[in-house]
């Protein structure tokens, strides 16, 4: 009787207290001159992960990849915020919609 009374208070004690959560990495990604500054990064397995995107051009960019299944129009001088994850091991491409020729990236997944 003992032991069913503790394990009450621990499940008592663990549903009423506050949940721990963990932040999502963040990665800062710059657009200038039409190109993305890093142009390549890296981010774990499994794991959600924030871009910050920032858009130093005077003009707006379209952050696009269709394998991470996300676009977003930046205006010049702005920032967005982009959560990507959790992903398998893989590289995934993304580029800006507007000036593609220039504006490439990769996200690798290790």
């Amino acid at each position: 009787m003992k032991s069913l009374s503790v394990l009450f208070l621990l499940t008592l004690l663990f549903i009423l207290s506050p949940k721990v959560v963990m932040a999502a990495p963040i990665v800062e990604i710059r657009i200038k001159d039409h190109l993305f500054f890093p142009n390549e990064i890296v981010i774990p397995a499994d794991t959600k992960v924030k871009l910050l995107v920032f858009n130093d051009d005077p003009t707006a960019e379209e952050f696009e990849s269709y394998e991470l299944n996300r676009e977003k129009v930046i205006a010049g001088g702005t920032k967005a915020t982009i959560f990507i994850g959790p992903l398998p091991q893989g590289r995934y491409p993304f580029f800006g919609e507007f000036y593609p020729k220039t504006a490439q990236g990769v996200v690798v997944v290790e």
